[in-house]
């Protein structure tokens, strides 16, 4: 189901994020620290190009992220460098026990001692100013991203939401946005700190003992292959984990969404049997990817343990050589070794963080990729004095895709001031022509004109602004009664509000609410019945006092007696106004000044409620239909 894809996205979208925000692996962490692996990496599929194209959005921000590295290398240089102090105060101290020592050594120890104190300091200072300016960076790109993305939502067609998920939308804003903008900093200052730790490390390796390095590097190889053998083994197992995961999530979504469906046929026990056994197979595969990623640390503590006590064997051997190691040159050579190990091991993961970054990018730029509405030139403007509504449709063809063909050679003449009706059955086009009239979708040919003037050399804006819709499917937002009603006209008084909710026949319910037209809606407007938002969406509709009305099943929500009110509240809203109507009960069109019957995308009859009823055509058909359905 799309719902259950959609879930699985998030899923694995979510699961990025918290991968993205475990702790960065370091020097102070044991082997196999930081993300597990062989969890399956999101791959973009244009690594190189979406990379170049994120480094130019960062081209505001790279002074601040250049000098966030330059802090990095400073710090990673003193990480390096510090222990080398320890080692030689651990050595003097040796010579100290020993006799060994010149009457210099205290001072000399005291000198280290203070060097390691400042390093430490300097370093704290520049990792706090280093991780305030990774915030602001990162609160500025999220920022920008934000606003260029809303930027471009607006300038979006219809067309594209129609044909997007609104699930896939929102989690570029929310999930790609904030993988992009979280692992961004982290990716880059654990790329330089592992490479800058790996080459400084072995250099100072080195620099203590050759033959110690040498017995480090050729453990080295045990690590790489263990890690290599576990991460194939356990990324089909994460894969597995990460699907049922989306399974469950969506089957619980579906089950919550049809409670009251499960509940009215009994089927709470099945429901429960199909979800113990998507659980319980998500467990089974938990089970085995988690027992392979946990592995990973006792293998590499194991070899890890075993190349520490073949440097400890050695360098005790080399301890009593011509030119013997010091203590303070086996220990702290082992804290290198475990410094050295540990960026080599976590390389695969930042790798991984880089590559969800990259690919979180890439549908950022996808949707700002997204073809626009049509560029608007030759603007005009209504007459508004002497606005006077007269539609006309010519040789207009429209199809949602181009293998099959909608509406063709469409020609209509609509006077000023009259009600036209629109019926036919589902997917004849009828919303399809109301939204071309306001180019909602533009016309493959042909042309649509309002007062003579083309549709296409008036701005969208100034178009739109001519109408006046009331759907099938209410809108409302979070906030109170008076904002909802008024949220086509900016400044309306309250008394305007009143007034247009007493002709929508809703000003006696919205007296009876506990703050009147203060009363707060909530989400969904779901404090409310079904029937009480379209009544709202109208007052609303007339309040805006449009010049041209249409109005899609307006009353479709009411019941039988309201819908009587409404009927007059139109009526004498439509007086004066051309009004396009669609209607599925056809009594409540019997008084249109023409109704229209499309059928496939043209219209097939047109006329008169009487006149087509003694046409005994398509209309009457219908009519009768639902009468006799009415009367049975």
């Amino acid at each position: 189901m799309k719902k259950n894809d959609q879930v699985k996205n998030n899923i694995e979208q979510q699961s990025q994020i918290q991968q993205s925000k475990k702790p960065s692996p370091n020097r102070e962490h044991g082997p196999g620290s930081g993300m597990p692996l062989g969890r399956p990496a999101e791959k973009a599929k244009d690594f190189k190009g979406t990379t170049k194209r994120l480094i130019k959005f960062l081209k505001p921000q790279l002074p601040l992220l250049i000098l966030m590295i330059l802090f990095t290398i400073i710090m990673t240089i003193f990480s390096v460098i510090t222990p080398n102090y320890s080692r030689q105060i651990l050595n003097t101290m040796q010579g100290m026990i020993n006799g060994s020592a010149d009457a210099d050594s205290i001072s000399l120890i005291k000198t280290f001692f203070y060097i390691i104190i400042l390093l430490y300091v300097f370093r704290f200072i520049l990792e706090l100013i280093s991780y305030l300016i990774g915030n602001s960076v990162s609160a500025t790109i999220g920022k920008n991203f934000r606003n260029t993305l809303r930027d471009k939502l607006e300038t979006l067609p219809i067309r594209y939401f129609d044909s997007k998920q609104t699930g896939n939308i929102l989690s570029v804003f929310s999930n790609d946005v904030e993988v992009v903008t979280s692992s961004i900093q982290q990716s880059l200052i654990q790329i330089i700190q592992a490479i800058l730790l790996i080459i400084g490390v072995l250099a100072m390796m080195f620099y203590i003992s050759w033959e110690l390095t040498i017995i480090a590097l050729i453990v080295l190889p045990l690590y790489i292959l263990a890690t290599t053998l576990i991460a194939k083994k356990s990324q089909s197992k994460f894969i597995r984990q990460q699907k049922q995961l989306g399974n469950l999530n969506g089957y619980i979504e579906e089950m919550f969404t049809a409670l009251k469906i499960v509940k009215l046929f009994g089927k709470e026990k099945d429901s429960f049997n199909k979800f113990q056994k998507i659980n319980e197979g998500l467990a089974t595969e938990m089970k085995g990817a988690q027992f392979l990623s946990g592995l990973i640390r006792p293998i590499m503590e194991f070899i890890s343990n075993i190349g520490y006590v073949a440097v400890v064997i050695v360098g005790g051997i080399l301890a009593g050589a011509t030119n013997p190691l010091l203590i303070g040159d086996i220990t702290i050579f082992i804290s290198y070794q475990r410094s050295f190990v540990n960026p080599i091991l976590n390389l695969a993961n930042i790798v991984n963080m880089l590559q969800s970054t990259i690919a979180g990018a890439e549908r950022i730029f996808e949707l700002l990729d997204a073809d626009e509405e049509t560029l608007e030139k030759n603007l005009k403007e209504f007459d508004n004095d002497h606005f006077q509504g007269h539609v006309e449709f010519s040789n207009v063809d429209f199809s949602y895709s181009k293998d099959k063909d909608l509406i063709k050679n469409l020609n209509l003449e609509v006077s000023s001031g009259k009600q036209i009706a629109i019926v036919g059955p589902t997917g004849a086009g009828k919303t399809t022509l109301v939204n071309l009239l306001m180019r909602f979708y533009e016309i493959d040919k042909g042309e649509i004109k309002i007062d003579g003037i083309s549709s296409t050399d008036v701005k969208r804006t100034t178009l739109r602004s001519l109408f006046g819709m009331v759907l099938q499917d209410t809108w409302l937002f979070s906030g109170s009664i008076r904002e909802n009603v008024s949220f086509g006209k900016e400044n309306a008084t309250l008394e305007e509000v009143i007034s247009a909710c007493k002709q929508a026949h809703v000003h006696h319910f919205i007296e009876t609410m506990p703050q009147g037209y203060d009363t707060v809606l909530n989400e969904d407007a779901s404090n409310i019945s079904q029937g009480q938002k379209q009544l709202l969406t109208i007052a609303r509709a007339i309040l805006f006092n449009p010049k041209i009305l249409i109005l899609d099943e307006a009353t479709s929500s009411v019941d039988t007696r309201t819908e009587a009110y409404i009927q007059n509240a139109m009526t004498f809203m439509m007086e004066g106004r051309t009004s396009f109507v669609i209607a599925h009960r056809l009594s409540t069109i019997k008084n249109a000044s023409t109704i229209l019957v499309m059928d496939q995308g043209q219209i097939v009859e047109q006329g008169t409620h009487k006149e087509l009823l003694e046409k005994s055509g398509v209309y009457a058909e219908l009519y009768y239909s639902q009468f006799l359905n009415a009367t049975t």
